[in-house]
């Protein structure tokens, strides 16, 4: 459509389209109307014009609605809106009726013609030709057998990644076996770790302190390298690891054979800690305890898996509860830091599954504040999935002994990487308070909390957490592959926490290499045992 307006405003020509003479032509002669009125309006019909032209058009096109003219098409179209009702769905309501019934788990028990795919299913009800209602039965059909086999193959991959991460791989259990071996026939391999003169900067306050708890030789030698390779002044670095009594002679043989000079390294067994080895020591008590209540309550692998009532993720965690990581004394010592280390001031407390990427000296100028443990917030960040935990993520607030004592939005905190100051710490009753609701969880069947030793640490540090930088602490590297290569690269320490761990076969490929660059594939016991990068 063109309008044409001559240069005096005396005549509008209206063409409504190309190669069409048709016109409407309009000449302006009595002074008594307004010629600008009449500009203003015809611009105005000339975009209505245009207006219901493209309304009638997508009718046309999209073949939804009865034949109509453009205006009853433009009544129908906009009539609803402008009056606030809502457009009745053309889905008939007997589809409605027979999807919301309720669906029995024996529905499709026995059945073997039911569609497989969806082109299947397509293909099917064009060859019958069916009525609404027996679309709908086949639809449920179709959909009640996928959803029986994703649960089934999700509960599998469940128990397949269970088995994965509770199982000792042979490599990791053959350099063990080696380095044990070494330890006893070679004395390089025993020598005292660190030297005589270096033994006092274990005291020293005026050196940066780190400990390491791990039974894992193999995990513990990454974390120590990536540690010394990134600091400014290894020199002033001191590692102190925390091995159990069947591991202490290969930790001893690695760190002897490949050490990591300028840095001083410990390596010494729980028994040979003086406090752990006198009297009662509450961690052991509980894991005891643990270990009688969860042989009552958990039951078996092969009997978590058979409930075919519970949801795959409840299973998931049942099996969880299972893994030997729950019942190792390195997962629970961090909360007798101050009786292990009592002439120590400060420490950086490492989990065995993260790698240093950068400096960390700079966290001993964090100012604390007073409070008693630095760690990154996991309740705010860009990846949603990883950064949206909150005390409801951990403890069982449909308990009331839960409910009544703790915020459901609280904001969790992450182990791994945390900055203790034990100062300020033998100050408070941190210890006292983990141990407290440890034995009210015991009392409770387990019920209170996920296992693990994050739960009772979110109740035991309440009120004297100091939230530093997530720069220094990136998680979620075990248990989702979202986390891009590059995103990784720019974190300061990187966890790989969740079950598919670095030195397993189920790790993310595109993330593992960040860990193994801190190996030597060429080493004589990494090759004998068949450590590959991937």
């Amino acid at each position: 459509m063109q309008l044409h307006i001559s240069p005096s405003l005396r005549h509008v020509t209206v063409l409504p389209g190309k190669g069409v003479r048709e016109f409407i032509k309009v000449k302006v002669g009595s002074r008594k109307v307004s010629y600008r009125m009449l500009f203003y309006s015809l611009l105005f019909f000339t975009f209505l014009l245009r207006f219901v032209f493209v309304l009638s058009t997508i009718d046309s096109i999209d073949g939804d609605h009865p034949k109509c003219s453009t205006i009853g098409c433009l009544g129908k179209r906009i009539g609803p809106r402008i009056l606030g009702r809502r457009i009745e769905s053309n889905v008939p309501e007997v589809i409605y009726r027979i999807l919301e019934e309720p669906v029995s788990k024996d529905e499709v028990l026995g059945k073997t013609d039911v569609p497989q795919t969806l082109q299947e299913f397509m293909s099917e009800m064009k060859q019958s030709r069916s009525d609404a209602k027996a679309f709908a039965l086949r639809l449920r059909e179709m959909i009640v057998l996928l959803e029986q086999r994703t649960r089934t193959a999700k509960i599998l991959e469940y128990l397949y990644r269970h088995v994965a991460s509770s199982s000792i791989p042979k490599q990791l259990h053959c350099l063990a076996l080696k380095l044990a071996n070494e330890h006893s026939n070679n004395a390089a391999a025993r020598l005292q770790l660190p030297s005589a003169e270096l033994v006092p900067a274990l005291v020293d306050n005026s050196y940066f302190h780190f400990v390491l708890a791990s039974d894992n030789v193999l995990a513990a030698s990454v974390v120590a390298a990536s540690l010394v390779k990134n600091a400014l002044r290894p020199e002033k670095f001191v590692l102190h690891i925390i091995t159990d009594r069947k591991t202490y002679s290969p930790m001893q043989a690695w760190f002897s054979l490949h050490p990591l000079d300028p840095a001083i390294i410990e390596v010494k067994a729980l028994h040979q800690f003086d406090w752990l080895s006198k009297g009662k020591v509450p961690v052991l008590e509980a894991m005891e305890k643990d270990q009688r209540v969860r042989s009552q309550f958990r039951g078996g692998s092969s009997a978590i898996v058979a409930n075919n009532t519970e949801k795959p993720q409840v299973i998931a965690a049942k099996l969880q509860a299972l893994s030997p990581k729950y019942n190792s004394l390195m997962n629970h010592i961090r909360i007798h830091l101050p009786e292990l280390f009592p002439s120590l001031n400060k420490v950086v407390f490492l989990d065995d599954d993260i790698v240093i990427q950068t400096d960390l000296s700079p966290l001993w100028d964090i100012d604390m504040n007073g409070k008693v443990n630095g760690a990154v917030e996991t309740c705010r960040g860009e990846d949603s999935f990883v950064m949206s935990k909150r005390f409801k993520s951990y403890l069982n607030f449909s308990h009331p002994l839960i409910a009544k004592n703790f915020d459901p939005n609280e904001c969790a905190w992450a182990y791994g990487m945390n900055i203790f100051d034990l100062e300020a710490w033998r100050k408070t009753n941190i210890s006292l308070t983990y141990y407290h609701w440890l034995e009210e969880n015991f009392k409770s069947d387990l019920s209170l909390w996920q296992l693990g030793t994050l739960p009772p640490g979110l109740i035991a540090f309440y009120g004297h957490v100091h939230v530093i930088d997530p720069f220094w602490h990136m998680l979620g590297l075990g248990y989702q592959d979202n986390t891009t290569l590059a995103d990784a690269e720019t974190a300061g320490v990187i966890h790989f926490n969740g079950r598919a761990k670095p030195w397993l076969d189920i790790a993310f490929p595109q993330l593992r290499p960040l860990w193994a660059k801190y190996i030597d594939f060429s080493d004589k016991f990494i090759k004998g045992c068949h450590i590959r990068a991937s």
